[in-house]
This record gives structure tokens, C-alpha cells and sequence, in this order.
């Protein structure tokens, strides 16, 4: 099906970035294979065209507004569920090399497919847990950048994604406009972690009512090799 990005296009341009036409087409393959996995799977409650482009796909790029991204950087991408934000990052900045990470199978099998079918090199998706990959030796601190739009407190994001970050790199957190006091209560986890807060970069997606923020956290030492927690020890008990 042919799909106006006009909208998506003028967005961003906002953000100062933009896409071509093959970037287009992968765009849409994506949307496609996305809506027909959601009729037997739950990949997201967001399937209408228009808020997939705002709601998705351009809130997963907006990072490239704020960081450069448009050379080679190693990017994990934890909790990834229907590939958000590694997938449109891939498409948009196809150096990237990236790994998406999540917990259900079945998703993977999705991105898997979508991997394929878009015919994008340099990026693949582990079926796994964060708390067991971040204690892996080809994992642990080797990669420029962590994301994740995984819905969690950012004590918890932090515990499952700063491990995998290495020193001089960064961790950032997609978040929604009121983050201060979620910032205050993780300050200690960010630090116990080998993180520092770099900064918030708060914005408004363009032409939409959505507030965001980026929580940009720099790995500035080594983290202990206590962390991450076993399973579901950082959701039941913040540090």
C-alpha cells in the first residue's frame, strides 16, 4: 500500500533530519508487517497510520535531534518490544549497528522477520532477559549506546541498562515531560551504577500535544559486578 509521509517529512524537518525514499518504503514494509503480527499478537494498541508515524516512529528517532547518529556507533536497544526505538533509528541511520533486546520470543521472531524482509544489515534481535545478557562478557560495557523505551522507573532502566554501556559511552532513557522527581529518586542508582547524569533534553514533538524528555546518562566508571540483579530484583527493590 502506498502511505503519504508528507506529515512524517515535515516533522522531521523540524527535528532537522530527514529520510529517503527507500527509507520511505522500509517505513512502510515495517508498519505492514507490524499491523498484520498484531492481529494474532499484542505488538501495540497503536495500529492507525498517522499516530504509528508520531506516537512510534518519529518519537523513536527525535534521539537524532540531540545526539549524532549519522556514524558508526554500537547501540543496544533493551526491552525493544516491537522494535521501537531500534528499528526506526536503523532506518534512519543506517551506520548504526544495532541489537534489540527483549524477553518474549515471540517478539523476537517479529523483529526477526522484519530484520529480513526490509533487508537491513548490521543489526539483529536476542531473545533474553537484560538482568542475564548485562553479566556476559560479549555484552557487558561494549557499546556506545544504550536505549530503551521500555515503561519502567529509571532507577530500574538503569540498573538493567548501564551495565551494558562502556566508559565514555552513554545510557538514554526515553521518557515522558515530568521527570523531575523520578530523576531525584534515582540519583543514587545512577551513581552506584558507574553513571553520571549528563543532561534532560525536554521537548514537544513536533505538531503534537506529546512532551518528552531524554534522560542522557554518561558512563563514567566500571559498574560493579554485582549488577545488574537477578530477575526481577530491581523492579521489586530500587537502589
Amino acid at each position: 500500500m502506498n502511505y503519504n509521509f508528507d506529515k512524517f517529512e515535515q516533522k522531521l524537518l523540524q527535528l532537522h533530519l530527514s529520510m529517503t525514499d527507500l527509507m520511505k518504503n522500509q517505513f512502510s514494509q515495517y508498519y505492514d508487517l507490524m499491523c498484520e503480527w498484531n492481529k494474532v499478537m499484542n505488538l501495540t494498541a497503536i495500529t492507525e497510520f498517522d499516530e504509528v508515524i508520531e506516537k512510534h516512529f518519529l518519537d523513536s528517532v527525535a534521539l537524532g535531534a540531540f545526539i549524532d547518529l549519522k556514524h558508526e556507533k554500537r547501540i543496544i536497544d533493551i526491552g525493544t518490544g516491537a522494535g521501537f526505538p531500534g528499528i526506526p533509528l536503523k532506518i534512519l541511520f543506517p551506520e548504526l549497528d544495532i541489537l534489540l533486546v527483549d524477553s518474549l520470543k515471540k517478539r523476537i521472531v517479529f523483529l526477526n522477520e522484519v530484520i529480513q524482509k526490509l533487508e537491513i544489515s548490521n543489526i539483529c534481535a536476542v531473545h533474553g532477559r537484560a538482568e542475564d545478557f548485562a553479566h556476559k562478557k560479549d555484552y557487558r560495557e561494549k557499546y556506545d549506546l544504550c536505549v530503551s523505551r521500555a515503561v519502567a522507573h529509571l532507577s530500574c532502566l538503569s540498573e538493567y541498562c548501564i551495565p551494558f554501556v562502556k566508559r565514555g559511552g552513554m545510557f538514554v532513557a526515553y521518557k515522558s515531560a515530568e521527570i523531575t522527581e523520578e530523576l531525584t529518586q534515582s540519583e543514587r542508582a545512577i551513581e552506584i551504577l558507574g553513571g553520571k547524569l549528563s543532561k534532560v533534553e525536554k521537548f514537544q514533538l513536533p505538531d503534537t500535544e506529546y512532551g518528552r524528555s531524554f534522560v542522557f546518562i554518561e558512563k563514567v566508571n566500571h559498574t560493579l559486578k554485582t549488577y545488574p540483579r537477578k530477575a526481577g530484583t530491581p523492579v521489586r527493590c530500587h537502589l
